[in-house]
């Protein structure tokens, strides 16, 4: 009876320790779970870091910054999948950082490199236009699911905050090479204000989950090419695609409208999730 009662002990103790190493298991185990949130915490480091260089006159080493924002922004999300991590302070903490990083330094940026400063009070406007509508883009991916499938309600964040740091890449280059860029800080400025307002714009634009799905020989030879494209002169092939983006709303809509094509309404239920939006509640559509 005796060794009856320990078999039943051990057989107890087994299974409470296959309960605790299942609990474990979904929930992520040691520092796993705080991978996520370290990611973020980068991204809002080398936010904070742009913003920092930006005001002492180095908007490149700022720009480089930002690229580093965008990079731990998607790592973020990827790792609080894997960890099984996903939360909503997550996605809170996230939306916080990317403010900083693709709203609130992007117009730092703009406003020394572009000389905002020379326009006054108007120059501090037209910069925070573009903070505030990063702002509102971020805060309303939260809450809706988009209206389109395969489609972002409005610019996406990250995208907006590329296009300024192409555009700083850009300028660096032609003055390397020897071409003066001189322009009036108010072009640039009605430039930034434009994007910010893309951002909260109902215009549909098309999100990484749109693009086809390629395989074998034909995907490797598409991505070298792109690659080649986008390296042989950075400063210049990130530029035209920035651009090439921004108008690629509205013009789709404007072909929409005369062609009467429409696009795929998203189910009430909904699918959402940005570009990544570092640990967050997944959803199904991609940003900011």
């Amino acid at each position: 009876m005796e060794q009856n009662a320990r078999n039943e002990g051990r057989a107890a103790g087994g299974a409470r320790k296959r309960r605790r190493g299942s609990r474990r298991r979904r929930s992520g185990t040691g520092l796993a779970p705080l991978l996520p949130h370290i990611l973020t915490t980068c991204n809002l480091a080398a936010g904070f870091y742009a913003i920092a260089k930006a005001s002492t006159g180095d908007p490149v080493q700022a720009s480089w910054a930002i690229l580093a924002a965008g990079v731990f922004d998607v790592l973020d999300g990827r790792a609080a999948r894997m960890t099984n991590s996903v939360s909503k302070f997550g996605m809170e903490y996230d939306s916080i950082a990317d403010t900083v990083s693709f709203g609130v330094a992007p117009a730092m940026i703009a406003f020394h490199a572009g000389h905002f400063m020379e326009l006054g009070w108007t120059g501090w406007v037209m910069a925070f236009v573009f903070t505030a509508c990063a702002s509102l883009r971020l805060a309303r991916f939260n809450v809706t699911a988009g209206t389109y499938r395969g489609r972002f309600d409005g610019f996406p964040s990250p995208a907006a905050a590329g296009v300024v740091v192409s555009t700083v890449w850009f300028v660096t280059f032609l003055r390397d090479t020897g071409i003066d860029v001189n322009v009036p800080a108010v072009l640039p400025a009605i430039g930034v204000a434009l994007v910010g307002l893309l951002m909260v714009s109902p215009i549909p634009y098309r999100s990484n989950k749109d693009l086809p799905n390629l395989s074998g020989y034909r995907a490797i030879v598409i991505v070298v090419m792109i690659f080649t494209a986008l390296i042989a002169k950075p400063e210049v092939s990130f530029f035209i695609v920035g651009i090439v983006y921004v108008l690629s709303g509205p013009l789709e809509l404007l072909y929409r409208y005369r062609t009467g094509k429409s696009l795929e309404l998203i189910a009430p239920e909904g699918e959402a999730s940005e570009t990544s939006q570092g640990p967050t509640l997944v959803k199904e559509e991609g940003p900011s």
